[in-house]
């Protein structure tokens, strides 16, 4: 590719970005995040009052019911319904600049299966692990999804491309759902995986969150850092070596920063699709295509989505809450059906 190409991609990438919208809507995003937690921890199975949710916060006494609560039960998950929308919203945003592909997020690579079986063989083998344990079965099983895609993509002549990687997912997903499939019936576990196919943050405890926490924020800020060379990568793996990218070394840097999204957000919520999906591509309408932008924006859009969704689930079933994936599919559906119908009729 000539220099003026590269040169006119680089252009249209700086002019298409809007730095002042997304300034915006993080500093909004951010305010309503802090609001909708607040909501998030006065809604449940019996309504709490936000003053009441304020005074457990700074003025927390162990002898009333309501504060252990809030301060046990609904704080940590709402705190997780934030971690867990920044977390998915980042990795659907690295695989679609990695890959190229409008439809892909962490499940393209089989990351949610591979996390999910994980979990299975956790809960059949080791039942008796704790949090810590189920996290790192969640990691482990993520790592083994992208090796094995990765792998596969790797084998035939002109190396790793887009839908190489797109059909290697495909299959190493339905392979790892079957998997966990055949060790649900067979031991009986049903019950205890209906959860993390359902997807929900229903029973996070604080002991979760300080597992997972701080390997998220890692790995977010390892998304900020790859982001100026995603957006390169998105532009083609050509112009990116033209421009003195070491692509090898971005993919295999961004597949670890999506694994490790993954697979916390996994073994704190279960298998949630279409947030990787949806957000990015609402990110990128408002600020431009360069992820720069793209990837916090994600971020802060993501945790808004979740919490929604979990407010809107406790809403509609107050007793046990509707799961979280299901809420979330109701509206992802009908984002993909007319995605879909638009990229059909070439506007996209």
């Amino acid at each position: 590719m000539s220099a003026s190409s590269r040169d006119s991609d680089i252009n249209l990438i700086q002019q298409s970005s809007r730095p002042i919208t997304a300034m915006i809507i993080m500093a909004t995003g951010l305010m309503m995040l802090v609001l909708l937690t607040g909501l998030s921890v006065a809604t449940g199975s019996s309504a709490i009052s936000l003053s009441t949710v304020w005074q457990a916060i700074i003025h927390f006494n162990p002898d009333l019911q309501q504060h252990q609560v809030i301060r046990e039960l609904r704080i940590p998950r709402a705190l997780a319904g934030v971690l867990v929308g920044a977390c998915l919203a980042v990795a659907g945003a690295l695989m679609q600049g990695l890959t190229r592909n409008p439809l892909a997020d962490s499940g393209l690579l089989g990351l949610n299966a591979g996390a999910g079986f994980a979990i299975a063989v956790c809960f059949a083998f080791f039942p008796s692990v704790g949090s810590a344990g189920l996290m790192f079965f969640s990691f482990a099983g993520a790592a083994v999804a992208v090796g094995i895609v990765y792998g596969i993509g790797s084998l035939t002549r002109g190396g790793i491309t887009p839908i190489r990687l797109t059909l290697a997912g495909a299959a190493v997903s339905a392979l790892f759902v079957a998997l966990s499939t055949g060790i649900a019936v067979y031991f009986n576990l049903g019950l205890e995986l209906s959860f993390w196919y359902a997807g929900g943050l229903g029973g996070t405890k604080w002991t979760q969150l300080d597992m997972v926490f701080p390997w998220a924020v890692i790995a977010l800020a390892g998304a900020l850092m790859l982001s100026r060379s995603v957006t390169l990568l998105s532009l083609g793996e050509e112009v990116a070596s033209g421009l003195g990218l070491r692509t090898g070394w971005v993919k295999a840097a961004t597949l670890v920063v999506v694994m490790v999204l993954a697979g916390g957000s996994v073994s704190i919520a279960g298998m949630i699709a279409f947030v990787g999906l949806m957000v990015p591509h609402l990110a990128r309408y408002m600020v431009g295509v360069d992820y720069r932008w793209i990837i916090p924006c994600s971020a802060i859009l993501g945790g808004l989505l979740v919490e929604i969704a979990d407010i809107a689930g406790q809403w509609l079933d107050p007793t046990y809450g509707t799961p979280l994936g299901a809420v979330i599919a109701l509206l992802g559906v009908p984002f993909f059906i007319v995605f879909i119908r638009r990229s059909g009729r070439g506007l996209i």
